[in-house]
């Protein structure tokens, strides 16, 4: 597994500091991060579902993809790249919204995150990258909200969180009408 360093942030998404991304989540300490939310033209969303060995939360269904920036990476630019990374595709992203959480797993790693969520309008081929997901599909908001209420453990916990205030930034914003 490749190891790399995250930026350690306070309260605030101020940088205190960085560690290596294995350790800092063994010790549950807040760092930055971004998720990448995709519609298509439909207003469909793209889910991936993670790889099965994954560090945390294989072969669960999240968003179309969500990383950690290098410490010196712009937060933008570490979406873009994690984005054509993952999925093999470029698309224009606005920012949406940030959120801190806390997640703990099963195999004694934590996800404390300040999470910068990244919005995108994309309809043209996806190549995965298959160490990194499993597979991905289109669904419109309503059908997955369906699926996380009557089946949430299919889910990452993050995207429990984000999905509901991207439902919402979107219904605000021009993104899968324009």
């Amino acid at each position: 597994m490749i190891t790399a360093d995250i930026l350690l942030v306070d309260s605030n998404d101020n940088p205190v500091g960085t560690m290596e991304k294995m350790e800092a989540h063994r010790r549950g300490l807040l760092h930055r991060a971004f998720s990448v939310f995709i519609f298509n033209a439909a207003g469909d969303m793209l889910l991936q579902q993670r790889a099965l060995n994954k560090y945390h939360s294989g072969g669960l269904w999240t968003n179309a993809c969500c990383s950690h920036p290098y410490p010196e990476e712009d937060i933008d630019s570490a979406a873009h790249r994690r984005l054509f990374e993952e999925l093999g595709f470029s698309a224009p992203l606005k920012k949406a919204f940030s959120f801190v959480y806390r997640a703990e797993f099963d195999n004694g790693l934590t996800e404390h995150e300040f999470d910068h969520v990244f919005v995108g309008k994309y309809d043209g081929p996806i190549h995965p990258n298959q160490s990194e997901v499993n597979d991905y599909c289109y669904r419109s908001p309503e059908e997955i909200e369906a699926s996380m209420l009557s089946h949430p453990a299919r889910f990452t916990a993050w995207f429990h969180l984000a999905f509901p205030r991207v439902r919402e930034w979107i219904k605000n914003s021009d993104l899968c009408t324009g």
